[in-house]
């Protein structure tokens, strides 16, 4: 299914960006770059733990965990004006994930 590729290439998007954002292309003032993949990574990570029983079920914690990266992208393109590019992307991906989960709850529905 096109839709459930689409939401899991978002996901694994987020995954790449959070590792990029905070280990390369803009580490944390205080140099603990670890500290923040440790916060950062769980969260997106946890899903994983759902994917072997059902992919749509991980897809739906996917969306829920992402909203919170949502958030942040948005405080942080809004607030930080060296980061606006990657938080601008951090939100693209965000709303695609979501956007994904509407098509697939929408292409599921029984009429």
């Amino acid at each position: 299914m096109i839709a459930m590729r689409c939401g899991f290439l978002a996901w694994a998007g987020l995954v790449i960006l959070q590792i990029v954002w905070h280990a390369w292309l803009a580490p944390p003032v205080n140099g603990q770059i670890g500290l923040a993949l440790a916060l950062t990574l769980p969260p997106l990570l946890l899903p994983l733990l759902a994917l072997r029983r059902s992919a749509k079920r991980a897809l739906l914690w996917i969306g829920i965990v992402s909203l919170g990266y949502f958030c942040h992208g948005v405080v942080a393109a809004w607030s930080i004006a060296s980061m606006r590019m990657l938080a601008i992307i951090e939100v693209i991906l965000c709303v695609l994930l979501i956007g994904t989960l509407a098509w697939i709850t929408r292409s599921t529905q029984r009429p």
